[in-house]
């Protein structure tokens, strides 16, 4: 049986799922945690659910891969390396250069490489994971997913800055995007819980995690999204800022003294959102405990990333001319039922109404009451899936 493995590689961690294809069976999936870092960890579940964990220092993402796969034929997951014939790569910014997921060869994987400037946390990283793979599994169908490629459809509109245009021409810069794997892929399942065409409808995506974004999809495409340039932008999430005044950022560099521009970034980056207003965690979790106890900033920093939410919602709804559905997926969007609680409490405008009973429950399903005038909708995001699908296309186009 034919096998492909979606990976998704952070600066310290290295995500995967592995499928039997085209059959969609996921055999198993697991996470090695700081890479690089004392304290490393890889935690993989075998096909009979059971869970196995390993401690040992692991130095790199080519000794993540070589455990992982080593461990794949220990627990007797598949019998020979020669079963997984492709590995899907999430990549988070593709720029304008891909459009599309793409075949992974040495020149796409500098072309990944040389678009940091727009992902400076992940584009290395995804690219340290392509190299690891490629290193000890050079022969099978290596396809790169890019996070921006569903965004390549936003109008001109959404995507400029207000900036000399020759900026865009010369340099690139314009709005991006990010998480469009996971917005495309929580967009098709709600069309088809509603039981309507994706094209009619009029959506927004909820991808509320320790990274964050909103998404308008109209007429089936992504028509504007929160990110921007980077996926620094947009609403205030665990550790990044979201939207600031440009000149906010020139102001504090002279008060801090700040000489190098990536010690700024660094700040916007890892020292604010949730745990900067907070001044206690990146976690919400943490925070909403905080905020039942009396802390006022915890408080504070919950009003602030649901306030953000709000007013990217009631944009959004205001630019498509109208609103059938909301998805909340990703970390927060689907176990948070407190914080779905609260942002749904203040979209009354749009007659937008809450069933209790279903909000508190699990899985894939619709939250709203009956008398609601939009579909609002936990879909869990399976972004390996989707990439999954991908390597197939290419897999199929190679035969």
């Amino acid at each position: 049986m034919e096998k492909t493995i979606a990976i998704n590689a952070g600066s310290s961690t290295l995500k995967f799922k592995l499928f039997e294809m085209p059959e969609e069976k996921v055999i198993s999936s697991g996470t090695v945690d700081r890479i690089g870092i004392p304290g490393s960890n890889f935690t993989i579940k075998t096909t009979d659910g059971k869970k196995v964990e390993i401690d040992q220092p692991i130095k790199n993402h080519e000794e993540a891969v070589n455990l992982l796969l080593k461990e794949l034929l220990k627990l007797d997951i598949i019998k020979d390396y020669s079963e997984i014939t492709g590995v899907g790569h999430r990549v988070v910014a593709g720029g304008e250069i891909f459009q599309d997921s793409a075949l992974i060869d040495d020149k796409v994987l500098k072309q990944i490489e040389d678009l940091k400037e727009y992902a400076p946390l992940h584009n290395p990283a995804n690219a340290t994971g392509i190299r690891a793979f490629k290193k000890v599994l050079p022969d099978i169908t290596s396809v790169a997913v890019f996070d921006t490629s569903f965004h390549e459809t936003l109008p001109e509109k959404n995507y400029l800055y207000s900036i000399p245009y020759e900026y865009y021409e010369k340099y690139g810069a314009r709005k991006y995007g990010a998480h469009g794997t996971s917005h495309q892929y929580v967009a098709g399942r709600a069309a088809k819980m509603m039981g309507k065409p994706l094209e009619e409808l009029k959506i927004i995506t909820l991808h509320l995690g320790a990274g964050s974004s909103i998404t308008a999809i109209k007429d089936g495409k992504s028509f504007d999204t929160s990110m921007g340039f980077t996926p620094l932008a947009g609403i205030t999430m665990a550790t990044r800022s979201g939207d600031v005044d440009a000149s906010l950022v020139v102001y504090l560099m002279q008060k801090l003294n700040i000489t190098n521009p990536e010690d700024i970034l660094t700040i916007l980056n890892k020292k604010s959102g949730l745990l900067g207003l907070s001044g206690m965690s990146p976690d919400l979790r943490d925070i909403i405990d905080a905020a039942e106890k009396g802390e006022h900033r915890a408080q504070m920093a919950i009003d602030i990333f649901v306030n953000n939410i709000v007013k990217y919602i009631g944009s959004y709804a205001t630019e498509m001319g109208g609103l059938d559905g909301i998805v909340f997926t990703a970390g927060i969007g689907e176990n948070s039922v407190p914080m779905r609680e609260k942002i749904t409490s203040k979209l009354g405008i749009f007659n937008v109404k809450l069933d209790q009973a279903l909000n508190e429950k699990r899985g894939e399903r619709f939250i709203s009451a009956e008398d609601s005038a939009v579909q609002v909708m936990v879909i869990p995001t399976d972004e390996e899936l989707a990439i999954a699908r991908d390597v197939e296309k290419f897999k199929k186009m190679g035969d």
